[in-house]
């Protein structure tokens, strides 16, 4: 955060502000009109709508609702680009935001603007408690940054040119070493956000946890090691599958990671933001289910770590993290004496603990304020397209 420790809070999140919305404008710089209106499936949003979103947040919950005499950009805004949040009426459906050629690019940075300059001007008279949304309202466009980054690869994925994002060079991995074990610590221990820095709702209340003797591995999985699993049958023996996700094979015809593609019998390639590239053997493995890591882990002879075991071997410095998210043995359900908010913000968590499972740890797409050990990140168990891979935890 930019800004001088003791300069009044509102000022040092006015600057912080400024450069989380510039950047997420960095972001859609060399795309165009159309790459920034496409939608690739309905798990995923355009550009575009993830500029707007963003925006109506801070119109929406900010400026429309505390500051006098704000009057909305354009009024059939908050129909387009309200997200999920029932208690703010009416919108558009979300698989068919694809559809939205109107507004233009150029209307929506026009809009991204008018709500830069609103609020810019009102943030010096804000509240403490209007600061914290800002603050969540922050949070909340990182998250669509690394949104906007996984949604533009799925596009260009489908796209049968394959055209590369960035120009830059993957950087390759360097040899991970075999797969060691450390030894988990056991007993009572506390997982779970505590301090004065920012986080989510789920993130707390901090709790007890009871950790039985298990043991978790060094690093995550790699590309080597995955290819091993595939050229032994991985994905044709169902007895490595939970139900659900044998089924899920098969109805998709599942053969490798997303994004994998293959340029011979004996050489695979991998999609990236930099284009196809020739597989990294050992960079960790990306973009797959809990299906497949759960699969994976069974044929492996181990499991997937809990979220307490994760998260407790975090706090004490886990190797290896921050590269993919990590999918973990754990349901994305309510900590003791979780309450969410009061009014429309308390849909932001809460509503989605059904379903779905934990993921730890920041991938190359998260923003670094995002990577910390009590972040929870949660999809459902078939979704991978994300930078999602495993580590591995066993039994002692």
């Amino acid at each position: 955060m930019s800004g001088s420790a003791n300069a009044p809070r509102s000022s040092v999140l006015t600057d912080r502000f400024r450069e989380v919305r510039r950047h997420s404008v960095r972001l859609a710089d060399g795309l165009s009109d159309a790459d920034t209106t496409v939608q690739s499936m309905d798990d995923a949003s355009p550009t575009k709508w993830h500029l707007a979103h963003i925006s109506w947040f801070f119109e929406t919950f900010l400026l429309r609702d505390h500051v006098v005499g704000y009057r909305l950009f354009d009024e059939a805004y908050p129909y387009l680009f309200n997200s999920y949040y029932e208690a703010e009426g009416a919108r558009h459906a979300r698989p068919e935001r694809g559809l939205l050629t109107r507004p233009s690019l150029a209307e929506v940075m026009a809009y991204r603007r008018h709500v830069d300059e609103a609020m810019a001007e009102a943030m010096a008279d804000f509240s403490e408690e209007l600061l914290d949304l800002v603050e969540l309202g922050l949070h909340h466009e990182q998250q669509h940054q690394e949104l906007l980054l996984t949604d533009i690869l799925h596009l260009f994925f489908r796209n049968p040119l394959k055209p590369a994002y960035s120009s830059a060079a993957p950087v390759r991995a360097a040899e991970p070493g075999p797969l060691q074990w450390i030894d988990g610590r056991t007993g009572i221990h506390q997982i779970g956000h505590d301090g004065p820095d920012f986080a989510f709702d789920c993130e707390g209340p901090r709790h007890d946890v009871l950790l039985s003797p298990h043991a978790i591995a060094n690093r995550p999985v790699t590309n080597g090691e995955w290819l091993a699993f595939i050229e032994d049958g991985g994905y044709r023996e169902a007895r490595h599958w939970l139900s659900d996700g044998w089924a899920w094979v098969q109805q998709q015809v599942i053969e490798a990671p997303s994004y994998w593609n293959r340029m011979s019998d004996q050489e695979w390639a991998e999609f990236g933001l930099a284009g196809n590239q020739n597989l990294d053997l050992s960079a960790p493995v990306k973009h797959i289910s809990h299906y497949e890591a759960d699969a994976f882990a069974t044929w492996a002879g181990a499991r997937l770590p809990t979220e307490a075991e994760w998260e407790v071997a975090a706090n004490d410095g886990l190797p290896g993290t921050g590269a993919v998210w990590e999918w973990t043995g754990s349901a994305y359900l309510p900590y003791p004496g979780f309450k969410p908010a009061e009014g429309a913000v308390g849909e932001y968590n809460g509503k989605f603990m059904s379903g779905q499972s934990v993921l730890k740890g920041g991938s190359i797409a998260t923003p670094p304020q995002h990577i910390r050990p009590s972040y929870r990140n949660f999809f459902y168990p078939h979704q991978r397209w994300q930078f999602c891979g495993l580590r591995l935890a066993k039994d002692i």
